[in-house]
């Protein structure tokens, strides 16, 4: 989520939430900029079929056949009058789909993303910043087909061998490609003309270790799974010297590393090096992190353990404190954990299953005892149990996912968490951003701690690959978790006075747990303002929930805007527009501290940051 929070007489800087779906990179503004000057170049010559009997605008046809004066415009070469249509097509396709009040993706591509659409790649003869035209036969459900029909891909027939650096090396063409990604190496070859983000994109990695180039353009993707049949085998490592556990612990004492292991750029730029310690008692074990920041709190928390394998992610700043251990004893699945936040100190205390003093806390796992970039890490996934779902509109569900026993994770407010499941084989990975499981208390389930449960509220497209199958799931059944991610700073609220939301559709999503965060929790607020947009008036989420919350608190207000309302509907009209936020976004003060968030399909939030 883009944040700000300035003194609004001076202009109040715009949020985009986090919502991936709402996400948008650099690249729009450019391509909007383009659209701009090409719709000037083409006002010198178009002119309107219909006054001039040229054949009507419908899809598939051409845009115009002639000039201003019936004349085919001779300064307009062949390419840039073709490059140009294709671009009128696909902006006026694009209005009259707004106008529909439909967002939801289209045949030949995703309307939410502009550089999706294949008539607008063509007419700018350009490729998205990740995904390229693929051939006829080359989807990702062709691509599963592939890996299910037996055929070797990786040209070793079934072996897996342990590949030294020179070898990696040697297989760097494109009919001959290995990449190495977290240690394992494989033959992407024959993904090549399937993936999304074209040849040249795999080639940049080719012969060599992909790791921090694949995190940087779509870490989250499920590349284990997609390439499981391209798998050639593990980079070959030196052997390590085993190690006495114990004596381990106590080099480290408990847990702080020495100085010297502290890598330069952390010890420069980031945060205090953490530490760990842990105690007993005859039938408890206490793990105690030291972070040495004051702005921890349970959401900074991830704990995941299950047999002998412990795991806890704290989260400081924008770096990752792992530790990670294979416990020497067995433990009870449910444990605690407390917070000091006026120390930074955390707490997790773990049950033993039998009441022994144990000698020493386990053996390292990988990564432990590692402070990491947030950027440079792998997402953890977690098996939650479908616990219920309920239809909220005709063609959106509120699901509850129960977390393991076992497991402590809270998502922080405006951070989104990926969604993991096995289709036809294939483990395919979606983002979605969990909401409250109501914005009022009566509506909620007292028998449901808010710490155990996750909801979801999510769209289904029926045509789609990932939520169809979502909808499928019966209770009881298990999706996969990752831990959040999301750079929504909750420190944004402090003392805000004003606070302005601009929603599209399931946009909304991010706003529920900030509507229910600010209401309750900023003492400072005097005002909440939310303009919900929508096609219909069915398709607007917890309308009922989000009246009876505006009539409880004086200080919300609600209103609904609709873009294909009946002829009955009295309220607003139209899309985000000028008009409509420029009395939308009064304030009373000029000086008031003021957040403004936006959320929704990116034409959406690109003309309300205009």
């Amino acid at each position: 989520m883009r944040l700000a929070g300035e003194r609004g007489g001076e202009g109040a800087n715009l949020s985009m939430c986090s919502r991936p779906r709402g996400l948008y990179k650099a690249r729009v503004s450019d391509l909007l900029e383009l659209a701009k000057i090409a719709r000037e170049l083409a006002a010198a010559f178009r002119q309107s079929p219909r006054r001039h009997g040229d054949r009507k605008r419908r899809r598939g046809h051409r845009v115009w056949s002639r000039g201003v004066h019936g004349h085919r415009p001779h300064y307009a070469a062949r390419g840039r009058r073709l490059r140009i249509r294709g671009l009128l097509e696909t902006l006026g396709g694009r209005r009259r789909q707004e106008r529909r009040g439909d967002t939801e993706p289209r045949r030949g591509g995703d309307a939410r993303w502009p550089w999706n659409d294949r008539s607008f790649r063509k007419a700018f003869a350009i490729q998205a910043p990740s995904q390229v035209p693929l051939k006829q036969g080359r989807s990702l459900m062709d691509w599963i087909r592939l890996t299910k029909s037996g055929k070797d891909l990786t040209g070793l027939k079934g072996r897996l061998i342990e590949v030294t650096e020179e070898e990696l090396k040697k297989h760097n063409k494109k009919d001959d490609c290995w990449i190495c990604i977290r240690g394992f190496v494989y033959n992407v070859s024959p993904y090549m003309e399937y993936h999304p983000g074209g040849e040249d994109e795999l080639m940049r990695a080719a012969g060599s270790d992909g790791t921090e180039l694949f995190d940087q353009v779509h870490r989250w993707v499920n590349y284990e799974s997609m390439l499981k049949e391209c798998l050639v085998g593990r980079m070959a490592i030196k052997p390590a010297v085993l190690k006495d556990y114990r004596e381990e612990e106590k080099k480290v004492l408990n847990g702080m590393l020495p100085k010297s292991q502290v890598t330069d750029t952390l010890a420069k730029e980031g945060p205090s090096y953490p530490s760990y310690d842990w105690f007993q008692t005859n039938s408890l074990v206490t793990i105690a992190i030291y972070t040495k920041q004051k702005d921890i709190n349970l959401d900074s928390i991830i704990v995941d353990h299950q047999d002998d394998s412990f795991r806890a992610e704290t989260i400081i700043k924008d770096c990752l404190y792992l530790i990670h251990i294979g416990l020497s004893h067995e433990v009870q699945e449910d444990f605690s954990v407390r917070v000091v936040e006026s120390v930074g100190k955390i707490e997790i205390v773990l049950k033993k299953k039998e009441n022994t003093s144990w000698d020493f806390l386990g053996h390292p796992l990988e990564n432990h005892n590692s402070l990491i970039p947030r950027k440079d890490t792998g997402l953890y996934y977690r098996k939650c149990q479908l616990i219920s779902k309920e239809n909220v509109t005709h063609d959106t569900r509120l699901f509850c996912l129960m977390l393991p026993p076992s497991t402590h994770l809270q998502v922080p407010i405006g951070q989104h968490v990926y969604l993991k499941l096995p289709i036809t084989g294939t483990e395919i990975v979606k983002p979605y951003t969990p909401v409250s499981g109501s914005l009022l208390s009566e509506f909620k389930e007292p028998v449901l701690p808010n710490n155990k449960y996750i909801y979801f509220l999510i769209k289904i497209y029926h045509t789609g690959l990932f939520t169809p199958e979502l909808d499928r799931l019966q209770i009881g059944d298990f999706v996969s978790v990752s831990s959040p991610e999301g750079n929504f700073k909750i420190s944004k609220f402090q003392e805000l006075e004003d606070l302005f939301l601009l929603a599209a559709g399931t946009g909304f999503t991010p706003m529920v747990k900030i509507l229910n965060y600010a209401l309750t929790d900023i003492p400072s607020l005097r005002k909440v303002k939310l303009m919900f947009f929508n096609k219909t008036e069915d398709d607007i989420i917890w309308r009922s929930q989000l009246e009876k919350l505006a009539f409880k608190d004086k200080r919300l207000d609600v209103e609904f805007v609709l873009s294909a309302p009946i002829s009955e509907w009295n309220g607003k009209q139209g899309h985000i527009s000028p008009a409509l936020l420029s009395e939308f976004l009064k304030i009373n003060l000029d000086k008031s501290k003021v957040l403004v968030c936006i959320c929704g399909p990116v034409p959406f939030t690109e003309q309300g940051v205009r």
